[in-house]
C-alpha cells in the first residue's frame, strides 16, 4: 500500500482518481489546489503525487519543482489538457515521472501509470538500501527444507540460466528472485518485476514491450516497456501462469530470440535481461489441459526451484516473525516491539495457509492492538476460516447440500471479498488465484 496525494481543482476529477487508486488498497489524500497540496506535503510524507498542471494559486509546475527540491524521492504524475502538451513536456523536464491527458482514458490506465511510478520509487530505494547494506541476504534461519533452495540459488545465480520459482502464494518468490539478482553478475543493473495477473491482456502487452506513439487510442507518446527498462539486469515475471495464450507465444519468441518490437513499432530491440519467472499454479497440469504452452514451460523451467511453504520450514518461523515485527514496529513509529513466549507458541501452532504474507498481516494486526512494547497471544487475531481443515466423512445416510460447484465458487468469492473489505487483490490472494482470474470469474457470475 502506498500513500498518494491527488491535487486538482475539479472535485469530480479528484474523486475519480482517488477511487481508482483506492481500489488497489492505496491510502489516498486529496487537495483542491497547489497551496493545499503543499500544506499536506509539509505535514505528511507521500510516495506519489498526482497533480493537475493548471490550478488556482500555486500551479502544478510550481508544486512539482517544490516537491523536487524538498522531497526528491516522491514520484510525480502530472495531468494536462490536450492543448497544453508543451506544459507537460516542461513538467517532464522538471522531473515528473509521466503525464496523462485529461480526461484520463480509464481507471486501468491511471492505475498502471501509478504502479509504474511506485515501482520506480521502490527500485531506487531498493538499490540505495542494497548499496548501504553490507550484510548478506537472509532467506532462511536454519530450516532444513530451505538449505537446498539457498544452495540452488547460489549455484545458478552466476549463470545466465532462466529460473522458474514455484511455490504457494506468499512463500517469498519475489524475495528469492531479488536474492538471485543480488548474487548475480547483473547486480548493478535494474531488477524489474511485472505481475502478469494484475493487468489485462492489452495493457500487459504494452507494459512488457512498450509502444510507439499512435499505436492505439491513448498512446500519445512513445513509451518504453518493462523489458527495455530491465536492460542489463533481471526481469521477473510473477504469476506467469496467468498469461493468456497470445502473450505466451510472444513471450516465447522474446526469450528464444532475445529480441522484440514495441507495440505498433517495426524497429527490433535487444532483450538483454536475465529471465526469472514465478508461479503458484500447476503449469504441468495447465499444459495437459492446453492452457499453457509446453515450449514456453521448457524455456522458463531451465532451472526450476520449489520454495517450501511456511508449514515446511517451522524452524524459520520464530526468527522470521521477530524480523517482521521489528520492521512493522519501525513503520508504525514504535521500534522495539517483541513477541511474548505465549504469542510465539501460538504462532508455532497455526498452519499458515497464506505463508509469509499471512504471517506479516497477523503480526501487523497484533502490533496495532498491543498497547505496549510486547505483543501477547491475546493480540493475535488468527483467522481460522483461512486454515485448511480436513474433510469430514459424512455420516451414513447424510447427504451434501444441493449446491452446484458454481454456486460454491460464487459463495467463496463473495466471502473472500467481504473478508478483505472489498479489496479484490487481497481477495484473490486469499483464494489462491490470480487477480485476472478473479476478474474473469466476477464477469462470469455477473458480480462486477
Amino acid at each position: 500500500m502506498a500513500r498518494i496525494l491527488v491535487a486538482d481543482d475539479e472535485e469530480g476529477v479528484r474523486s475519480f482518481i482517488a477511487e481508482a487508486l483506492e481500489v488497489e488498497g492505496h491510502a489516498v489524500s486529496t487537495a483542491a489546489d497547489g497551496d493545499e497540496a503543499a500544506r499536506v506535503l509539509a505535514r505528511q510524507g507521500v510516495d506519489l503525487l498526482v497533480t493537475d498542471l493548471r490550478m488556482p494559486g500555486m500551479d502544478g509546475l510550481t508544486l512539482l519543482r517544490k516537491v523536487r527540491e524538498e522531497q526528491p524521492d516522491v514520484e510525480v504524475i502530472v495531468l494536462t489538457a490536450v492543448g497544453s502538451v508543451e506544459s507537460a513536456v516542461a513538467a517532464m523536464k522538471a522531473g515528473a515521472f509521466e503525464y496523462l491527458l485529461k480526461p484520463v482514458g480509464s481507471p486501468a490506465e491511471l492505475r498502471l501509470t501509478a504502479a509504474r511510478a511506485l515501482e520506480r520509487r521502490a527500485l531506487l530505494n531498493f538499490k540505495t538500501e542494497a548499496r548501504q547494506s553490507t550484510g548478506e541476504v537472509v532467506l532462511s534461519w536454519g530450516a532444513p527444507s530451505m538449505a537446498p533452495v539457498v544452495e540452488a540459488l547460489r549455484k545458478v545465480a552466476p549463470t545466465h540460466a532462466t529460473v522458474l520459482l514455484v511455490g504457494e502464494s506468499g512463500t517469498g518468490k519475489e524475495v528469492a528472485a531479488r536474492a538471485l539478482h543480488q548474487w548475480s553478475e547483473r547486480s548493478e543493473g535494474p531488477f524489474v518485476a511485472v505481475n502478469c495477473a494484475a493487468l489485462t491482456e492489452t495493457l500487459l502487452e504494452s507494459e512488457l514491450f512498450g509502444h510507439e506513439k499512435g499505436a492505439f487510442t491513448g498512446a500519445v507518446a512513445q513509451r518504453r516497456g518493462r523489458i527495455e527498462l530491465a536492460q542489463g539486469g533481471t526481469f521477473f515475471l510473477d504469476e506467469v501462469g496467468e498469461l493468456k495464450a497470445e502473450l505466451q507465444a510472444k513471450l516465447l519468441r522474446v526469450i528464444q530470440e532475445r529480441r522484440f518490437e514495441r507495440v505498433g513499432g517495426t524497429r527490433t530491440l535487444e532483450a538483454d535481461v536475465r529471465w526469472v519467472a514465478a508461479t503458484n499454479r500447476d503449469l504441468k497440469g495447465m499444459m495437459a489441459h492446453g492452457e499453457f504452452r509446453e515450449d514456453l514451460y521448457h524455456r522458463l523451467a531451465v532451472f526450476p526451484i520449489r520454495l517450501p511453504s511456511l508449514r515446511e520450514r517451522r524452524e524459520d518461523l520464530r526468527p522470521l516473525s521477530e524480523l517482521l515485527l521489528r520492521r512493522i514496529g519501525e513503520e508504525l513509529g514504535r521500534p522495539g516491539l517483541k513477541l511474548s513466549p505465549e504469542a510465539s507458541a501460538r504462532l508455532d501452532e497455526f498452519p499458515w495457509p497464506g505463508n509469509v504474507r499471512e504471517l506479516r498481516n497477523a503480526l501487523e494486526r497484533a502490533a496495532i492492538l498491543a498497547d505496549g512494547p510486547v505483543v501477547d497471544a491475546r493480540h493475535l487475531w488468527l483467522d481460522p476460516t483461512s486454515a485448511p481443515t480436513p474433510t469430514a466423512t459424512p455420516a451414513t445416510g447424510a447427504r451434501l447440500p444441493d449446491t452446484t460447484l458454481e454456486e460454491l465458487e460464487r459463495m467463496a468469492i463473495e466471502q473472500a471479498i467481504a473478508d478483505e473489505g472489498g479489496n479484490r487483490k487481497r481477495a484473490a490472494q486469499r483464494l489462491g488465484i490470480g487477480l485476472r482470474t478473479l476478474y474473469d470469474k466476477l464477469r462470469r457470475y455477473g458480480m462486477q
